[in-house]
């Protein structure tokens, strides 16, 4: 009982200081900073690397096409080696919608050392800073499951530039319509924010990077200065790598909560959910077996002793055992509340978190797994080695 004690006060420790020290990650008001229309819009290309996208390429490329945006802007479509006509859906979009202009660039498979996204993007900014008399001077990195309403891209530029910043990056709302994704959604991005704080990242002289890799608006003089994608092109975590290419060459960054942007690929059935974590998550722990077990230790002192020791503690009658337990539990649910209602969600799944973090827990244990088997980070017909062993 001494040892459960212990780790019952040591998770309300952690509780409190996650509450009031880090960065306020729980809250959920980090929106779009203010701003106002540019005396003179500048020229952006949107960039949408896609590989086998034709099952969402219809609820998304018409939102891009449709931007509402008075400067110069054009779509770039980088087809990946889609297998599914992704390729030719778009030009057929393309033709049967009024808007921007569409150009799908095919750039043959990546070469060793490149992640396929990272290639089609090097391909996909290639073609916009040549193809034209002049390069634009903003880039909109766009995956092809984002959807945007038509004022999208005009509010990512009017920040941009009213703030002085060289990203703009929006963590788009994702799909919750199952119970799974009820379940599984509000809490990634709740994890996410624990690790990187929007605060934290916003501040001019911070150290924290991130961004959110379906929508990250990026001025090309920063992408050139930071070389970027070539200096990343290994990353499997891509947007907070590039995040941190562009800080570290002295780009200012932000990133924030979409209001207007969502994604639109559906994760229906807890299998979906858990092959998006697993393929990536132990490379953010980059594939350091400590790292793993440090971070399955701390998952469990966090979200997982305080409903533990609250009912050991009941059940025993320890009442200091359950008072630590309830109390860390109690601060846990109230900073899981705001993300639930920025998702629509109904306040009863907040004191559920520990068991969605148990979940979170395999899904990174299993990445490592898949990692020593030889099937880490796949995606869609592809597996990534660890930077060093590319």
């Amino acid at each position: 009982m001494g040892l459960l004690l212990t780790a019952a006060y040591a998770s309300l420790a952690a509780w409190l200081w996650l509450t009031f020290a880090q960065g306020m990650f729980w809250r959920t008001d980090v929106r779009l900073p203010p701003r106002t229309a540019p005396a003179r819009w500048p020229s952006v290309a949107i960039i949408v690397p896609a590989r086998d996208e034709a099952e969402v390429l219809p609820r998304s490329l018409p939102s891009l096409l449709a931007q509402d945006y008075p400067g110069a802007a054009e779509v770039i479509l980088v087809d990946d080696g889609s297998t599914d006509g992704t390729a030719d859906l778009a030009r057929r979009l393309a033709g049967e919608l009024p808007g921007l202009p569409l150009t799908v660039v095919s750039p043959g498979a990546p070469e060793a050392g490149w992640t396929g996204k990272l290639w089609a993007l090097r391909h996909g900014i290639a073609h916009a800073r040549t193809a034209r008399p002049t390069e634009p001077e903003y880039l909109l990195l766009t995956d092809a499951d984002i959807a945007h309403e038509p004022d999208s891209l005009r509010e990512l530029v009017a920040a941009a530039t009213s703030a002085h910043l060289d990203l703009v990056s929006l963590m788009a709302r994702l799909r919750v319509a199952t119970f799974w994704e009820r379940l599984v959604v509000p809490a990634f991005v709740y994890f996410f924010a624990q690790l990187y704080p929007f605060r934290r990242i916003n501040r001019p002289a911070g150290r924290t990077a991130a961004a959110a890799g379906g929508c990250v608006l990026l001025r090309t003089e920063a992408a050139v200065r930071a070389g970027v994608p070539d200096s990343i092109r290994q990353a499997v975590i891509d947007d907070v790598s590039l995040a941190r290419a562009v800080r570290r060459s002295g780009g200012r960054i932000w990133l924030g909560l979409a209001e207007r942007v969502d994604s639109v690929r559906p994760y229906p059935e807890l299998g979906d959910l858990w092959r998006m974590v697993s393929r990536s998550a132990y490379a953010q722990l980059r594939h350091q077996p400590l790292l793993l077990a440090g971070t399955v230790a701390g998952l469990a002192l966090v979200y997982l002793v305080p409903p533990a020791a609250l009912f050991t503690g009941l059940a025993l009658d320890r009442p200091a055992v359950a008072w630590a337990g309830g109390a860390a539990w109690l601060l846990m649910t109230g900073t899981y509340l705001p993300m639930l209602r920025y998702y629509r969600q109904p306040a009863a799944l907040a004191p559920l978190l520990p068991f969605t973090a148990l979940l979170y827990l395999l899904m990174t244990v299993d990445s490592a797994v898949l990692h020593y088997r030889g099937r880490g980070a796949a995606w869609k017909g592809r597996t990534y080695a660890r930077p060093s062993d590319a």
